[in-house]
């Protein structure tokens, strides 16, 4: 999967949104009634589900970048940036996510990390009285640790009793769900006065600052998504760790023979996942929601899976990837709003996309794509020709004898 060409991963997408304007058109009542009357007048029924599928993917589009509906150009760039705020958690984790692919590493805990991220920056913002600029750094780097501290226990396990990380961080995102959720009723982190489970608001000492103004819900937390991902790429591609986490992930036993202690990338490997994770808890829970719930990490943690692996695990191709799913869950209320098309859609797209992504072959198979390494289309034809040719002569040959 980490090895398609990025041809593959955007017919990926496609074949995915091409399935979900299917579902979308037989949803849609107009197409359905259009349908019965289709040998009569097959013309109401195309044009009935070129309206239903080009609607919805519209009124997405709207939602997602740019409502040119919109009475103003405050409006209509807001869902710009909403796209850009959903997509930041995103792109945090799926830069962890992507270190550990990389490494040879399936770690699925970032749901977890997630958590464990925003239950430190929370407790650092609500419980300590601090000088801005200090107090979000410090609710920041509490985040990190957080979800550091939570993959490491997948680290350690693996590297020293060879427990498999994807049951590991498993069983941890599911104690990290129930952990928020217990937290949240005990006096420490339940708002006083309230009996629902949340925790009191974030001072704006801790707070990440808005980008564009009280217009918008853009905030900081976009840019250090992007100063994460540069930083990723400088660390896999150009420092001596990152090579040893390259190392251990294209050959282990090869890493091992070289010097490298296995072990001891496993753990880093997992502590730094966590902790790009952690970041998207306290993008989350500083930035946007600016308050702990039990679903501060919503689906985030799942949907950072489909986005590394979207993103080849490449710091660019991550943001790229989280940017689109942030733009499929910011325009999926739009959509449904507009057009009724249920929002459910927008779900079976991301899952079709994973789909896809999950089985290159299948995608090469559908758009008729060479297999790599593989001979090309021409090569393919002149091989043919040569045999026929073959054939062909042989035949001549018999004949005349």
């Amino acid at each position: 999967m980490l090895e398609s060409s990025w041809l593959v991963s955007l017919l990926a997408i496609v074949a995915a949104l091409i399935l979900g304007g299917v579902l979308i058109a037989a949803a849609d009542p107009e197409v359905q009634e259009a349908a019965t009357y289709f040998f009569a007048r097959p013309s109401d029924f195309f044009a009935a589900v070129w309206n239903a599928v080009f609607g919805a993917y519209s009124a997405l589009f709207q939602g997602a970048v740019v409502n040119f509906q919109a009475p103003d150009l405050q409006r209509a760039l807001r869902p710009l940036t909403e796209t850009m705020t959903v997509s930041t958690p995103l792109i945090l984790a799926g830069l962890g996510l992507g270190i550990g692919f990389r490494a040879g590493l399936f770690n699925i805990g970032a749901q977890g990390q997630i958590i464990l991220g925003g239950i430190f920056a929370g407790f650092i913002g609500f419980t300590f009285s601090l000088p801005p600029g200090l107090h979000l750094l410090l609710a920041v780097l509490g985040a990190a640790l957080g979800g550091a501290i939570w993959a490491s226990i997948a680290g350690v396990l693996k590297a020293r009793t060879g427990a498999h990380e994807v049951i590991v961080t498993i069983m941890l995102n599911n104690i990290a769900i129930y952990l928020v959720a217990y937290l949240l009723t005990t006096p420490a982190f339940q708002r006083p006065g309230s009996s629902n489970p949340i925790s009191p608001p974030i001072p704006s000492s801790a707070t990440f600052p808005l980008l564009l103004g009280e217009g918008f819900r853009l905030h900081l937390g976009f840019v250090l998504a992007l100063l994460a991902a540069v930083g990723v790429w400088w660390l896999m591609e150009r420092s001596t760790l990152g090579f040893r986490f390259r190392a251990v992930g294209e050959n282990p036993h090869a890493a091992r023979t070289a010097g490298i202690s296995v072990a001891w990338v496993t753990v880093w490997v997992m502590a730094l996942a966590g902790a790009l994770a952690g970041l998207g808890g306290a993008a989350q829970v500083l930035g946007t929601e600016k308050v702990l719930t039990a679903g501060v990490a919503a689906s985030f943690g799942f949907d950072a899976i489909t986005v590394a692996l979207l993103g080849r695990s490449r710091p660019l191709g991550t943001v790229l990837a989280g940017l689109l799913f942030g733009a499929l869950r910011a325009g999926g209320f739009a959509m449904q709003a507009r057009t009724g098309t249920p929002i459910d859609i927008v779900l079976v797209v991301q899952s079709l996309i994973v789909l896809f992504i999950a089985a290159p072959p299948l995608v090469r198979a559908i758009f008729r794509l060479p297999t790599p390494g593989g001979p090309t289309r021409a090569e393919r034809h002149a091989a043919r020709r040569r045999a026929k040719a073959s054939t062909t002569t042989t035949t001549t040959q018999e004949a005349g004898a």
